[in-house]
């Protein structure tokens, strides 16, 4: 359990690598981040072509909204990643795995998409939060 939330895994079905089926909210309150993608603090694209640079500053990113209700990245209990080239997920993986409870991951589902916002992003990742009331 993580603050008010639960990860579970159940035997029915197979088990997952890096992300949990199922993150269960016990009370409190939830926040829903927008998608993340790679621009730093004053707007500029980070990693232009490099998909753990980008990675890397979309979880920063995660990282400072979460910071302005008072969370940290164990507060997330679902991912939503967009990518446009699974070549990339490996790194993806290991950059995700310095932010998150890698005992207790959370929720994640991953899509492969034709484009972004900016042809320049190689991902957007959505985030939901949970704290205590």
């Amino acid at each position: 359990m993580t603050n008010n939330a639960r990860f579970l895994n159940p035997d029915t079905v197979h088990k997952p690598v890096g992300y949990s089926h199922i993150a269960e909210v016990t009370g409190g309150r939830l926040f829903y981040l927008a998608g993340q993608v790679a621009f730093d603090h004053s707007g500029k694209i980070v990693g232009e072509g490099d998909i753990a640079a980008q990675t890397r500053q979309v979880f920063e990113n995660i990282k400072a909204n979460l910071a302005a209700v008072n969370a940290g990245l164990d507060a997330v209990i679902k991912l939503t990643y967009f990518v446009l080239d699974p070549a990339g997920i490996p790194a993806i993986r290991q950059i995700r795995d310095e932010y998150v409870n890698t005992s207790a991951p959370p929720a994640s589902t991953l899509l492969v998409v034709a484009g972004l916002a900016l042809p320049e992003f190689l991902i957007e990742i959505e985030a939901v939060a949970a704290l205590p009331s």
